[in-house]
């Protein structure tokens, strides 16, 4: 049964509630792409599915002014994720027609800012894509970055720890892949647990009132 709640309630995690939970972690199978022979069988087993989770990576800059190049994408299925590494094959065909073909659902957070990067190597128009940034407004949810929300919906804490690494290097580590694998199933997790009506703002432990935030400051 729902309860009537303020009209302004949100739900946001607070940082240190966020630092506490236990560490997500993903278990499905990686399958890193960076030879042009496994992108089209890559690229079928993706067609394969009804929805895809999708994130990519860009090596960090620590000039000023200075933005590299985006050098991986990645696209997860339920059980499997395809780590695409651009930097090695270039941003191919076969990808583009998937992230342009509107019948195979795609889920990303910050899509725009990933399609923005990614058109300074190629002109994509993206279709078939939700954004969680959007999606979860719905559900009263303020925060907008993929551990804020993940972290709401289901108490574990998506690491960030590797966000700031080599993503040209010549392997990626062990950590990177996981890394990068868990920020793109997370966001099949996200929108399938929020679509299905798993989730009421009116009965969330982070629910509060923006007044109440301000007092706490």
């Amino acid at each position: 049964m729902s309860h009537t709640i303020p009209q302004n309630a949100i739900v946001t995690i607070p940082k240190e509630s966020l630092s506490q939970l236990p560490t997500a972690q993903f278990d499905g199978e990686i399958c890193i792409v960076d030879k042009p022979e496994l992108i089209d069988e890559a690229i079928k087993e993706l067609r394969n599915e009804s929805i895809l989770g999708f994130d990519t990576e860009t090596r960090p800059s620590f000039k000023k002014g200075h933005l590299n190049k985006v050098a991986l994408i990645q696209l997860s299925s339920h059980k499997k994720c395809f780590l695409f590494r651009i930097n090695h094959i270039g941003l191919v065909k076969p990808l583009i027609d998937l992230l342009e073909d509107e019948s195979i659902l795609k889920i990303g957070l910050s899509t725009h800012d990933d399609f923005h990067n990614l058109n300074k190597l190629q002109t994509i128009e993206p279709k078939g894509f939700i954004e969680l940034q959007n999606y979860v407004k719905e559900f009263r949810i303020a925060d907008n970055s993929l551990a804020r929300i993940y972290g709401i919906l289901f108490k574990k804490r998506v690491s960030k720890g590797q966000r700031l690494t080599n993503w040209e290097a010549e392997n990626l580590t062990p950590a990177q892949q996981n890394y990068a694998a868990l920020d793109a199933i997370a966001c099949i997790h996200i929108y399938e647990y929020l679509a299905a009506g798993n989730f009421l703002p009116e009965e969330s432990e982070f629910l509060t009132i923006p007044s109440e935030i301000e007092n706490k400051e």
